[in-house]
């Protein structure tokens, strides 16, 4: 089993990429930080209320989520696993032609609760641990380790773009493997 790192990572996979991150808790406010200071440009898709709020005050751009989607390349579905499904209904028709969809987690993919339209990336980033700890090893220099999977490869270059993000969220440093999304949904659940 190969285990991919920072030497691994095509740094063009992702340059100049708009990345909206839906949702601010955990998991999307480590990623969504540790994405600006790797220099990301990074917009939240959040309502209105305390995610919103904290997001602002942690200094992003913040917008309702089927507004954040618009001209975003890579689009990080960050909100829980019950709400996924309506909000990729809310935010399917402003989704860029060729756009990467990523989940943190495989839940709605495997179980078909999504049917993403056939233009778009599929992957699957999951860092092993909570984000605190996502964002605690990011600023110490060191990363969580992280899970990678590619559901549907649109444009050829799905692995690397996922590579990419996960060495943005600081997963290189940990070490990035391979699985699919019904084994780390499987895993995870049980």
């Amino acid at each position: 089993m190969k285990i991919y790192g920072k030497k691994d990572v095509n740094k063009k996979a992702l340059a100049k990429a708009r990345i909206c991150v839906l949702g601010y808790g955990s998991q999307g406010r480590a990623h969504a930080l540790n994405l600006k200071d790797s220099g990301y440009d990074v917009v939240i898709g959040v309502r209105k209320g305390n995610s919103w709020n904290k997001a602002k005050k942690d200094g992003l751009a913040v917008a309702e989520p089927a507004d954040a989607v618009k001209g975003a390349d890579l689009i990080a579905m960050l909100v829980p696993d019950l709400a996924q499904k309506a909000t990729y209904g809310e935010i399917l028709p402003n989704l860029k032609k060729g756009a990467t969809l990523l989940f943190a987690h495989g839940f709605n993919i495997h179980f078909k609760q999504i049917k993403p339209r056939k233009d778009l990336d599929v992957v699957l980033i999951a860092p092993k641990g909570p984000g605190d700890l996502v964002r605690r090893q990011y600023q110490q220099g060191r990363g969580v380790p992280c899970l990678i999977a590619v559901f549907q490869d649109a444009s050829k270059s799905a692995f690397a773009k996922a590579l990419s993000y996960a060495d943005g969220i600081g997963g290189t440093r940990g070490g990035v493997l391979t699985t699919t999304f019904g084994e780390e949904t499987e895993t995870d659940l049980f």
